[in-house]
């Protein structure tokens, strides 16, 4: 029989983080999606003001830090969080609330990407050369923009958009940034429908999420989207000039 070796048992401690994270959202997928909607806020809405109203600053602790362990841990709901914090909170503070414990619970994501598998996944890539050595380099050349067009652009998942960075080695400051300011968008616009949760529930019927597509506001994210990317297209025309 083998025996497990000290360095085996230092891996494994590594990529626990990351294995706790990938059972719990899957747990969380088959048990809580329905728990986690706009139906349990309709009903417990009335419960949760009661407890912002007699103790405000305890009730914001007590989201941010829920809401930060929900994307943590890659739960679903974080958009009826995101509606939750605005139907509280108003537009503002709301969405200040809504951001910092997104970016919260990213961040511990990528950490345990990073501790798990990441910076092992990168030295690798790095040494193994090829496209995706070509790839990781060119992330690095354009870590900012890319990380940007990453949170403005809803085409990567959330989950696989902390994930990504975590095997390319990006800097930590740089992913905590461009996440705080990339995903500041889309949740001013889900803020803003939070915030008017109350008249929708009054007239009993659920908030309009189509507002993401409408031109009106869809236009303004491609534009952000857009300046992201010229800094690398610059680069790319400069590169190719010489």
């Amino acid at each position: 029989m083998n025996k497990t070796t000290p360095k085996q048992w230092q891996r494994l401690r590594r990529r626990l983080p990351i294995l706790i994270i990938g059972a719990t959202a899957l747990v969380g997928a088959l048990t809580l999606r329905d728990q986690l909607s706009f139906a349990m806020l309709a009903q417990h809405r009335e419960t949760l003001i009661a407890l912002r109203d007699a103790h405000y600053i305890p009730a914001v602790v007590i989201f941010i830090l829920a809401y930060a362990a929900m994307v943590a841990l890659s739960l679903p709901g974080a958009t009826v969080a995101t509606l939750t914090g605005g139907f509280l909170f108003g537009l503002f503070p709301g969405v200040l609330f809504n951001v910092a414990a997104a970016t919260t619970g990213a961040i511990g994501v990528f950490l345990a990407a990073r501790l798990g598998f990441g910076a092992e996944l990168a030295a690798r890539i790095e040494a193994g050369g090829g496209a995706a050595a070509r790839l990781q380099a060119g992330l690095r050349r354009n870590e900012i923009p890319a990380l940007l067009l990453m949170r403005l652009l809803p085409v990567v998942p959330f989950f696989l958009a902390n994930l990504v960075p975590a095997a390319m080695n990006v800097a930590l400051w740089r992913f905590a940034c461009t996440t705080f300011f990339g995903i500041m968008p889309g949740a001013l616009i889900l803020t803003w429908v939070g915030a008017g949760l109350g008249e929708v529930f009054e007239r009993g019927e659920e908030p309009d999420l189509s507002l993401l597509t409408d031109p009106r506001f869809l236009g303004p994210l491609l534009g952000l989207a857009a300046l992201a990317a010229l800094p690398v297209l610059v680069r790319a025309v400069r590169r190719k000039e010489r």
